[in-house]
């Protein structure tokens, strides 16, 4: 065996021979003496090292925010308007939504649910009632997660659907 080092430069040279090979046990007789070090250093390894520490003046004045101190984490959240989902809709009659549903899908053949709520401001469970009944789920293709109107319905947009 042979031991080898590589420079720099990336050339391998030759450093020496290996000539004897040892082997390195515990003797028997300090074997209790090891086993008992390698228990003591796995133990010791385990503990965390954590502390706690009793805090004196505990009256938390440190952590109340002064007069001018302006924590943008708090500061923006205020600013954010209310999302029209959170708020509450309410349904429209059926038909009056089919005509509104009719009329987005002139203006453009494909829709994804979200752009559906958005434009007519209608609940979720709604909309998607309504599109079980008017729409075919696209799930391949180019327009992969979008609804387009049922063929029967795209011959005679202006006629509500039969039911």
């Amino acid at each position: 065996m042979s031991v080898f080092s590589e420079s720099s430069q990336g050339k391998l040279s030759v450093e020496g021979r290996i000539l004897n090979k040892f082997d390195v046990r515990p003797h028997s007789e300090n074997l209790e003496n090891y086993r008992k070090i390698c228990r003591e250093r796995t133990k010791k390894y385990m503990v965390k090292s954590r502390q706690i520490k009793v805090i004196d003046n505990d009256t938390g004045s440190h952590m109340m925010p002064m007069p001018g101190m302006i924590i943008s984490g708090i500061a923006d959240k205020k600013k954010l308007p209310i999302k029209a989902s959170d708020m509450k809709r309410t349904r429209r009659d059926r038909r009056e939504m089919e005509g509104i549903m009719f009329k987005l899908f002139e203006k453009q053949p494909n829709w994804t649910l979200k752009q559906l709520i958005q434009e007519t401001d209608q609940p979720e469970q709604f909309v998607k009632d309504m599109l079980k009944d008017l729409c075919v789920y696209n799930n391949k293709g180019s327009n992969q997660g979008s609804y387009e109107l049922k063929p029967e319905y795209k011959k005679s947009n202006e006629e509500p659907a039969p039911e």
